[in-house]
């Protein structure tokens, strides 16, 4: 059964951090990345990362946010620094198999506000 947990959201003030997991099981994952979804808007790509380590960001984070993988454990991380009103959304984490199905998180609330 495939599975991705999700974990590390909150309240913080502007400026504060937070670093959300995600843990995967029941897949060999070819990429994992992180979106997000405020209320109104679509969901958008916040950070993704290959097997290999290759990443990418969406502008409005890069600088601020940094995702990383632990292989060993199918685990993806997204630091957060730097938070902003604006980043406030549910954050949903998913993971791409080499044959190319993908799989989505239950998402975790991040709330930016002071």
């Amino acid at each position: 059964q495939v599975q991705l947990v999700e974990s590390g959201g909150g309240l913080v003030q502007p400026g504060g951090s937070l670093r959300l997991s995600c843990a995967a099981s029941g897949i060999i994952i070819k990429a994992m990345g992180w979106y997000r979804q405020a209320p109104g808007k679509q969901r958008e790509l916040v950070a993704g990362i290959t097997s290999g380590g290759s990443t990418n960001y969406a502008d409005s984070v890069k600088g601020r946010f940094t995702i990383s993988k632990d292989n060993a454990v199918n685990t993806a991380y997204l630091q957060m620094n730097s938070l902003k009103p604006e980043d406030t959304a549910v954050y949903y984490c998913n993971a791409d198999t080499f044959g190319g199905r993908r799989y989505w998180g239950q998402g975790t609330q991040v709330t930016v506000s002071s």
